[in-house]
């Protein structure tokens, strides 16, 4: 583990320009080309995702409010508890600003990559339709860029494991239920072993049931479990309220501390800011549009339009709350990183129970992220092989979450940087490059709409 801990840390700095220019400058590119679209009609957004211009009779599996909460059960999760840990960790808390910043732009990345979700659907071996990054790169660019869309997938059977999830979610159990206490004597190994095989085998239950019953279960647990979440927060800042402004203060102001100990000085924090962003809301990473691409809807600025919301509420409210709570309890001062560090603001800051409360929190986003995740992992092997083929990894992915579970997060942090690091490339190229024909279907759009026809 430490050897390929090492090989990674060494490949990751290879991947993260490339990542970065077209993250960040592609993205700004397209916030400018859409003359900022997704904000100006973010109200709009709103009423599509909650089913007022939704058509019965369209293409598709899902809604598009059953998309958006599969595609948010795959972002809201630790990616915002620990993701922020570990930014914070890595970069201080000046790093939270340049996760707002990358998610703004992500919402417009969001906007594009799912409209061309809808726009370019394929089908899949058994006749079934598909959307994501595969077919708007074969179907949008042409055959000759199938390789391009097998470089994403090839990518896709590693970053779409849950490794992260099972790392982050054991992690958690292991320091609420502190485990060497109890009356089972077992050592750490073995206990994370335990939690590790139970997880995988209540995912089991949900992931080989399909796409229907995962968007049905996600649908049911995100809207609660973010609203639990949320209602936390707000509580330990209402009972923190005079440290509230002092943090924001203290994120925006650190943001630009060009004397920062963070590897790479000023741009190393940008870079981990982006890093932590696209881990947290996935923005041009390409698997939102795997679910965007199921929806009931023929309209692809509609899909894209109610995809664009999936950055703001993951990263610019939920994230931010965290943050504000690890920094206004003094977490952030510890020397400790990830779920550990969340888990400690929240005893901190909660009567001594709130780690308690996270961990009931957590299991809720681990099952849900995980639920997600595998569906997109099943999409990227179907189109290496066939459908029949792809749903055999499933039964990898429930293999890794036992895995993840004993892993070191080192590791999981690094396999899935450089996993997502790779999988931008490709998609952000497809993006970019397909852009034009986003914007022809904006103008008939909203002139239909204009003219009373939407």
């Amino acid at each position: 583990m430490e050897a390929i801990n090492d090989f990674l840390s060494r490949t990751i700095p290879f991947t993260e320009w490339p990542m970065f220019l077209l993250l960040i400058v592609g993205g700004l590119f397209l916030v400018f080309y859409s003359k900022f679209l997704p904000y100006r009609f973010f109200g709009h957004a709103i009423a599509i995702t909650a089913g007022r211009y939704d058509d019965k009779n369209a293409k598709g599996d899902v809604s598009s409010f059953q998309a958006l909460s599969a595609a948010v059960a795959a972002t809201v999760g630790l990616g915002n508890i620990s993701g922020v840990a570990i930014a914070i960790h890595d970069g201080g808390p000046g790093v939270v600003f340049w996760i707002w910043m990358t998610a703004l732009i992500g919402m417009c990345i969001k906007f594009y990559s799912c409209s061309l979700s809808i726009m370019y659907r394929g089908v899949d071996s058994e006749g079934k339709v598909q959307g994501g990054p595969m077919y708007y790169i074969t179907k949008g660019l042409g055959e000759k860029w199938k390789p391009l869309a097998g470089f994403f997938a090839v990518c896709g059977l590693f970053g779409f494991l849950g490794v992260f999830t099972a790392n982050q979610f054991t992690e958690t159990f292991m320091s609420v239920i502190e485990p060497s206490s109890t009356l089972f004597e077992m050592s750490e190994l073995n206990w994370k072993l335990s939690v590790g095989i139970v997880l995988a085998i209540i995912t089991s239950f949900v992931i080989f049931g399909g796409l229907t019953k995962i968007a049905k279960v996600a649908s049911a647990i995100v809207p609660f479990m973010v609203l639990v979440y949320l209602i936390a927060v707000i509580v330990v800042m209402v009972l923190n309220a005079q440290q509230v402004l002092p943090s924001l203060k203290m994120i925006i102001t650190e943001a630009w501390n060009f004397d920062t100990i963070v590897t790479g000085g000023f741009w190393g924090l940008v870079i981990i800011g982006v890093r932590r962003a696209m881990f947290s809301n996935e923005a041009g990473l390409g698997s939102a549009p795997m679910y965007h691409g199921q929806s009931k809807t023929d309209n692809p600025i509609k899909e894209g339009l109610v995809a664009s919301l999936g950055p703001f509420i993951d990263t610019i409210l939920v994230c931010t709350m965290t943050a504000v709570v690890i920094i206004l309890s003094g977490a952030y001062l510890e020397d400790s990183s990830g779920i550990v560090m969340t888990l400690s603001a929240f005893e901190t800051t909660l009567f001594g129970f709130g780690d308690d409360l996270l961990m009931i929190i957590v299991t809720a986003f681990a099952l849900s992220t995980l639920f997600t995740y595998s569906y997109y992992g099943v999409k990227s092997l179907s189109f290496l092989t066939n459908a029949k083929i792809g749903k055999l990894y499933n039964v990898y992915f429930v293999a890794m979450i036992i895995f993840a579970a004993v892993a070191s997060l080192d590791l999981v942090k690094n396999l899935i940087d450089l996993s997502y690091a790779l999988m931008v490339i490709p998609n952000m190229i497809a993006v970019l490059l397909l852009a034009p024909k986003v914007n022809e279907k904006a103008r008939e759009y909203f002139k239909q709409l204009k003219d009373g026809r939407a």
